[in-house]
């Protein structure tokens, strides 16, 4: 199914906080098998979100929405996505008992403005929200699925793992698998000339490359009935990709490259020293957050002025 992502608050558009949330899901929608088509962001702004949904909704059939159900006036997700979807916003006693019971259980007085987040869509599927104070719901109209959830990623995940992956779980019409093939010594344009055969002629599985710092990737992904068949149709593909760059491949599951050198140091029992100047400790850094490497990490040392390399490097 087509889906797309829509970020709401002035706040993201504004660059004040991170918009980790859109990449959260579609990581995770694409497991599920659907087909992330747009991510969108809007502010604040009633008119716009309404006419952004409309305009969503003639090429998507879903859209997950996050942020903008909070308590201030302007949280006005609910209120838009109830005209977009021709439903009225009543109040649900249950979720306003829930509210209520969160401002007991914490100490703190409960403003008028709180009642706000109990009132959600007639015809709504409501989602729990077991973090915070504004429940997400459901919400269907002319073949169109809109699934609304707070912006707080906390809040977020949270809600997404219990009620909305079980909702899309349901729906899903297929199931997606990819892998990610790491490779070294290797740029992206050499990489897509050596399997520009398989890539021209690709429709399932498909192939996409990505140049990172140093390194090159390859996403290999297919879309089956079942998360089995798509598992071997990718391996299949796999097999055809290490024909043509083998030797260009250090690993086929999106391991990261101080991970493998972790793992590497730590099985053979090969100690490991470093100096670093302009790096700042980077590379002792992307080391020490690895568990157990004390086992074969002695010590790293920032020499950052040239009197520090010649006093502590000779």
């Amino acid at each position: 199914m087509k889906t797309a992502i829509l970020s709401v608050g002035t706040e993201i558009l504004f660059g004040q906080i991170l918009n980790t949330n859109t990449t959260y899901l579609s990581k995770e929608l694409q497991d599920l098998g659907y087909d992330v088509m747009y991510h969108y962001t809007v502010g604040d702004n009633p008119r716009r979100l309404k006419e952004l949904i409309g305009h969503i909704f003639e090429d998507c059939d879903i859209i997950l929405t996050t942020g903008g159900l909070g308590p201030t006036q302007d949280d006005l997700t609910k209120e838009m996505v109830c005209e977009a979807m021709h439903d009225v916003l009543v109040e649900n006693k249950e979720e306003l008992a829930k509210i209520e019971s969160f401002f007991e259980k914490t100490g703190r007085p409960m403003t008028p403005n709180n009642i706000k987040q109990a009132y959600l869509p007639s015809r709504a599927t409501v989602l729990a929200n077991d973090n915070g104070t504004a429940p997400g719901f459901a919400l269907e109209d002319n073949g169109k699925l809109i699934i609304c959830m707070p912006g707080p990623p906390n809040e977020m995940k949270r809600m997404f793992v219990q009620k909305v992956r079980p909702l899309l779980e349901e729906k899903s019409d297929g199931a997606l698998y990819y892998r990610m093939v790491r490779t070294l010594g290797i740029g992206e344009s050499q990489l897509e000339t050596d399997l520009l055969d398989l890539i021209d002629g690709q429709t399932d599985p498909t192939l996409a490359t990505y140049a990172k710092d140093g390194e090159s990737l390859i996403r290999i992904a297919s879309k089956r009935k079942t998360k089995e068949e798509a598992m071997v149709a990718v391996d299949e593909m796999l097999e055809k990709v290490k024909e043509r760059i083998g030797q260009y491949i250090c690993n086929c599951d999106y391991v990261e490259l101080s991970d493998m050198v972790t793992s590497k140091l730590l099985a053979h029992n090969i100690s490991i020293s470093c100096a670093e100047s302009c790096t700042g400790g980077l590379f002792a850094a992307a080391l020490t957050e690895k568990p157990g490497i004390s086992a074969v990490f002695d010590r790293g040392i920032v020499t950052y002025s040239d009197r520090a390399k010649v006093e502590e490097l000779g």
